[in-house]
């Protein structure tokens, strides 16, 4: 009986031994000249990113100005046109109506102003070179750090209980403005979520149509017909005055009712898209605040908590004193302040703790000065 083999591999294995010799060459040059037993995944994707890191450490510092400036012009153009388009919509349909729409309104303006202002131009607070307790050596500025402080390469300074570095504040969300930016942003989101619910008819009447189907183009027919549902109430006007003021009406350009028109989608479109963004925000540092965290501390945190879960310990997080106290931290509710005058109305009270010495749940602060003898 004849067998048959294959000898095909006595051919191929002579063409590849070249090539798995140079391979394991090459393997061997790589590792004799870059080998390192603590290198990991992590190592090597943040060397990966670096470039990316430095640009943006380079670059947001100069589009800070640029992000605030389209802050200002954009919710200018919000309040612009809820005064011109939306409230004299509320006005026709009830006087009660719109002194509640005046009331409410300029108080969320009044927060949201007052908190981007503090937000953005409140030093959140730096680490002097006397530090009364240091955790660490910044190796950047090569001073000592207090603890929960961390370098912001943006600012390329230690800040005091960093957050993050926000690019729409052009500034460090640190000890001392922390407050001020949550409460910015929830502020905007409760306002965002107000013009939708205000601009919520007229929108559907500009955008939808009399039939429910998306107007495409410009749509001057539906804002004629909202002009004239305006003059209704001047029936008892003699003739000749409604007369003037049906031509008057006839004489608006369709530019004119085409702004008119764009403002009213533009304003509902831009603030339902931030307060879906802000609603999200709000919610994540809603979070890091209940568990006593921030940006920064949710992720040594959670290395930490799986270090020593390998250990068969639990992680506590030092700086959490429940719900209700992690709150009143962030408020500087204490020594009097209320909720009401502190929170719901603006103020610039400072944070109960100096950002250097901090309270924690195995370690309380005395007031008492003769711990400094």
């Amino acid at each position: 009986m004849a067998v048959i083999r294959w000898r095909g591999w006595s051919v191929i294995t002579p063409l590849t031994n070249p090539l798995k010799r140079a391979w394991m060459n090459l393997k061997l040059t790589r590792n004799t000249l870059f080998y390192n037993s603590f290198t990991n995944w992590s190592a090597v994707m943040d060397t990966l990113f670096a470039p990316m890191f430095w640009c943006v450490d380079k670059f947001v510092h100069y589009l800070g100005p640029i992000f605030v400036l389209l802050v200002v012009v954009l919710t200018t153009t919000v309040v612009v046109i809820f005064y011109v388009c939306l409230l004299p919509h509320k006005y026709d349909l009830s006087l009660g109506w719109t002194i509640y729409h005046l009331i409410f309104g300029h108080w969320l303006l009044i927060n949201i102003v007052f908190n981007y202002f503090m937000a953005a131009f409140t030093d959140p607070g730096h680490p002097p070179q006397a530090v009364p307790e240091v955790v660490s050596i910044c190796k950047k500025c090569i001073a000592p750090k207090p603890p929960r402080a961390h370098h912001c390469s943006i600012c390329d300074t230690c800040v005091m209980k960093m957050d993050h570095h926000c690019p729409w504040l052009n500034n460090c969300v640190g000890h001392y403005n922390h407050r001020y930016f949550f409460m910015f942003c929830t502020y905007m989101w409760i306002g965002t979520i107000y013009v939708c619910v205000c601009a919520k008819d007229l929108f559907r009447e500009h955008f939808l149509g009399p039939e429910g189907f998306a107007a495409v183009t410009l749509a001057p027919q539906a804002v004629m017909q909202y002009l004239k549902k305006k003059t209704q109430m001047y029936e008892q006007i003699e003739e000749s005055e409604v007369a003037a003021l049906s031509e008057d009406i006839g004489e608006i350009s369709d530019e004119a009712m085409s702004w008119f028109h764009q403002c009213i989608i533009y304003e509902f479109l831009l603030c339902s898209g931030v307060a879906v963004a802000l609603g999200f925000l709000v919610a994540w540092h809603g979070r890091l605040i209940t568990r006593g965290e921030t940006s920064i501390e949710v992720h040594t945190n959670k290395k930490e908590r799986a270090r020593l879960k390998k250990k068969g310990l639990v992680f506590r997080n030092p700086y959490d004193f429940g719900p209700v106290g992690n709150w009143r931290k962030l408020f500087g509710l204490g020594h009097g302040r209320t909720f009401l005058r502190h929170i719901l109305l603006p103020s610039t009270h400072a944070p109960l703790e100096d950002g250097l010495k901090w309270q924690t749940t195995t370690y309380k602060l005395e007031d008492s000065p003769l711990l400094l003898l």
